[in-house]
């Protein structure tokens, strides 16, 4: 393993997470819904009652912003050339690096709807080190640790993962880990609080 990524997974190990318990910027409230914002976020009603996630309800304080930030959103969940299982264990082991509670509580869930177990997602948590991953998915998660601790996939990983993907699936293999780095940024940063229906890290 490349030593800045190993002295980088040792002193991670160390750190305890320790987030806002209220938001800095907290949801917008269903009153001040524009126009603008009620046509963003009608498709978006996630909660058993519909509700719209605290994720995008906080964005909506920018509305252009969230606007944007849908477009791009909509690639890396809906139309990315990753396999779905594939792309939450990216999703999951980013949240975990960033200590992204709501970001990993919400893909979690996510995940156990595309094949994930709970042992999986434990797994997940502890890294591409831990006993069960074939090979190929240590590769995937070995790519996260990297990016999230050098910016820079190794060729040794490259090559493992290029054994089986193509170009595009590389390509959205760097921009989702990328883009779920900035998502956990933002909720951690914002103090985004988990929604009702989401559980958060495993107890």
């Amino acid at each position: 393993m490349n030593k800045k990524i190993e002295d980088y997974s040792s002193k991670k190990k160390s750190i305890k997470p320790i987030r806002l318990s209220k938001p800095r910027i907290h949801p917008l409230d269903k009153s001040k819904w524009n126009e603008d914002v009620i046509s963003q976020l009608k498709n978006l009603q996630q909660g058993p009652r519909g509700q719209v996630p605290n994720i995008f309800t906080t964005l909506a304080n920018h509305p252009k912003l969230l606007k944007r930030f849908l477009v791009f959103g909509r690639h890396i969940t809906l139309k990315s050339s990753l396999p779905r299982r594939d792309r939450e264990m990216l999703m999951l082991r980013i949240g975990w690096l960033c200590y992204s509670e709501y970001e990993f509580g919400q893909h979690a869930k996510i995940g156990k709807s595309c094949g994930l177990s709970d042992e999986e997602i434990k797994m997940i948590m502890e890294g591409p080190d831990a006993k069960g991953w074939e090979p190929f998915e240590a590769a995937l998660l070995r790519a996260v640790d990297e990016l999230h601790a050098d910016a820079f996939i190794t060729d040794s990983t490259w090559n493992e993962i290029a054994e089986r993907y193509n170009t595009h699936q590389i390509m959205d293999l760097i921009f989702t880990v990328g883009q779920y780095n900035l998502i956990s940024m933002a909720l951690n940063s914002l103090g985004v609080q988990l929604d009702s229906w989401i559980d958060g890290f495993p107890k």
